[in-house]
């Protein structure tokens, strides 16, 4: 074919078997392929019709079932900041070739946002409230989404448990190194506070609000960060749906708010967590009840027991260097953090 050697000029990271796979599946879309190139774990596809986000996956045909049509509902409401779906020419949600299944979406031309800025923070928070509103609107018999809830005191005990086992590993060891040493003089602080996390959700209508977000099927995104957010003219589109579950919808907010507190631009600072609880609760007005479930998934210590577990159980490889960054970032932040539980829990007294 003589748009091969135009292809492979343009995309040298690609092999000819792999582009030859990515011609056949893109002609059952009724489109032809001009170039391809990687893209995180996309193809970014230059067609005879444009250019288009190609997706690759080893499984999971129910899931992209599911993006599809759930992607369909939100702008049937409304909700038009999505990346978009097609079907192929048998209406089919994917294409299957040999152990892959591929599916096609619209490419949003565009930038990542930049969650280490406050601005832009707020605005993507201010889209993951109004998602978490529109998605309370579709048709939810047309979802088939998994009902594998993630009972949250019941994990964090468990998480507590394997910390006592990476404690228990390195207490056994003859000879302990400089990581070792460090993790085992933080551990008694971190495990309390995964105590007071779970000792929260006990105290709160955890299990009350998880019912209702079971019986009313909300949707959860699983997996709002900055690479499945794009910018384009001052507008934001969430581009991959992959991790949908049902569950507690500030699970999103509490997850994301832990995860930006470790960036240097924040460093457990309240008034940015503040400034980014209230741009949800503009949208998505959120209870006391609400806030407490968000403080308890912050105060678990889960960078730490993740740490451990890649270090001990895993047996990451990864430099001593890298594993002692990693761990000396976590740690630091101990003072500052309890700071910072403190603003937020007379935060949550004075909340109306």
């Amino acid at each position: 074919m003589k748009g091969n050697s135009i292809i492979l000029e343009r995309s040298k990271e690609i092999s000819s078997k792999e582009m030859q796979i990515l011609i056949s599946v893109i002609h059952k879309y009724n489109l032809e392929l001009i170039s391809a190139e990687k893209v995180r774990n996309s193809y970014m596809i230059i067609t005879n019709n444009g250019k288009f986000c190609l997706k690759r996956r080893k499984h999971g045909k129910t899931r992209i079932r599911n993006e599809c049509i759930l992607t369909q509902e939100l702008l049937l409401n409304d909700f038009t900041n999505i990346a978009k779906y097609f079907k192929t020419n048998d209406a089919s949600f994917s294409v299957s070739y040999k152990k892959s299944i591929y599916f096609l979406k619209e490419w949003i031309e565009g930038s990542e946002c930049d969650l280490t800025n406050i601005d832009e923070a707020v605005n993507c928070i201010k889209l993951l409230a109004q998602f978490h509103n529109i998605s309370k609107k579709v048709d939810h018999n047309k979802i088939y989404i998994s009902k594998k809830i993630k009972n949250l005191p019941k994990s964090f005990s468990h998480n507590l448990s394997n910390m006592e086992k990476l404690e228990r590993i390195i207490v056994s060891k003859r000879i302990k190194n400089e990581f070792d040493i460090l993790y085992l003089e933080n551990a008694n602080d971190f495990y309390y506070r995964g105590i007071a996390a779970i000792d929260i959700l006990n105290k709160s209508q955890y299990y009350k609000l998880l019912k209702s977000s079971i019986d009313n099927k909300l949707i959860c995104h699983n997996s709002f960060y900055y690479q499945n957010i794009i910018k384009k003219d001052g507008k934001y589109f969430i581009i991959d749906l992959d991790s949908i579950s049902i569950d507690l919808q500030i699970c999103d907010l509490g997850k994301l708010i832990r995860r930006l507190m470790f960036k240097k631009a924040y460093v457990w600072n309240f008034y940015f967590a503040k400034a980014l609880i209230e741009a949800y609760s503009s949208i998505n007005k959120l209870s006391k009840e609400d806030l407490n479930i968000i403080l308890a998934l912050i105060t678990f210590p889960y960078s730490f027991f993740k740490l451990g577990r890649k270090r001990y159980i895993k047996h990451k490889k990864w430099s001593e260097t890298k594993y002692l960054h990693k761990l000396s970032k976590i740690t630091k932040y101990n003072e500052i953090q309890q700071k910072f539980f403190n603003d937020y829990s007379a935060y949550v007294k004075e909340y109306i």
